[in-house]
């Protein structure tokens, strides 16, 4: 196990390099830069006037360099654990990470819970129930919340209880340490919009791992032993039944921690999402490099957590 973990550790570094290496020049196609947003809206200014101060600000901004020598300039830095300054406030992109970073990480876990506390149950009974209106009526909710946009789910959450009690989570984000009941009722209705997607796949699969697991030969001999079907689902089917939901739910909380843009924006929610939509808004190419490498890491990390998982839910699984 451990000689896997460290495969697995090493294997992410090129897997992350490449995508940072993509993501560099990826965004030095998309047309507009930083310079030209902080110049068009300033005071009207001469032609040598704006073409001096477009050079003093490129300058700066270390963009006077042609885009190759820029990535081996941010290489270097990289390499001594400096992700730079952002080019947006001047002030280093790994304290605004470590600001926000909590914000997010709170939304999702709060998000991927709520989702797991329905879809599971959810997932169990209808399986159990197969066929019955329970189940089609589980399945046709789930459904619906795969297919139903987030920024639809997150805008009726907050537009419906306006208009019916006159009900608005808060405006101001508040630190769960600082006011905890002003916290949770602006992070529940984001993590309801967040979630939801989350709880149809769950559902889903929960549902169609647990029917095949119930077809097999040791669960018919748990049942000819004349345990109650509570006996057989909780300690002998369901355990084999979540591998397939772990991986789900572990790529999509990756997904969940890198995909908060639209809940963050909807709700006012101070985190990585809004950070990352203001830094596409002003090409702050700096504070988006390193928002994504924190994204590759944690949805590679999260990968590696669940392959380790799959050990402990089935002691047949081994590591080689």
């Amino acid at each position: 196990m451990t000689r896997y973990v460290i495969r697995r550790l090493l294997l992410m570094i090129p897997t992350v390099f490449l995508l940072y290496t993509m993501l560099f020049f990826l965004m030095r196609v998309i047309p507009g830069n930083i310079v030209d947003l902080y110049l068009e809206g300033g005071t009207q200014r001469s032609g040598a006037d704006l073409e001096a101060a477009r050079t003093a600000l490129k300058k700066e901004l270390g963009l006077d360099h042609t885009v190759p020598e820029q990535y081996v300039i941010a290489l270097e830095k990289l390499a001594v654990g400096d992700l730079g300054n952002s080019m947006r406030t001047r002030q280093p992109v790994l304290a605004e990470i470590v600001r926000r970073a909590p914000i997010t990480l709170q939304l999702a876990l709060t998000a991927t819970l709520i989702g797991l506390l329905i879809a599971v149950p959810a997932g169990v009974i209808s399986a159990a129930r197969q066929r019955s209106a329970i189940d089609q009526s589980v399945r046709l909710a789930s459904i619906l919340a795969l297919s139903v946009p987030g920024f639809w789910t997150g805008t009726m959450v907050v537009l419906l209880p306006a208009l019916w009690w006159g009900y608005g989570p808060p405006p101001i984000y508040q630190s769960p340490l600082v006011d905890f009941s002003s916290n949770m009722r602006q992070m529940l209705p984001a993590a309801i919009t967040l979630g939801a997607s989350l709880g149809g796949s769950v559902t889903r699969f929960m549902r169609s791992s647990l029917l095949e697991v119930l077809r097999q030969d040791y669960i018919r001999t748990a049942w000819s032993k004349g345990l109650t079907e509570t006996k057989v689902v909780r300690r002998h089917a369901l355990k084999n039944a979540m591998i397939p939901v772990v991986t789900i739910v572990g790529l999509q909380m990756g997904g969940l921690f890198g995909g908060s843009v639209i809940s963050e924006s909807i709700f006012n929610i101070p985190g990585m999402g809004t950070l990352t939509l203001t830094a596409i808004r002003e090409r702050d190419y700096t504070q988006l490099q390193a928002n994504m490498l924190l994204f590759s890491l944690v949805v590679a990390s999260m990968s590696l957590l669940v392959d380790i998982s799959y050990a402990w839910l089935d002691p047949r699984i081994r590591y080689s």
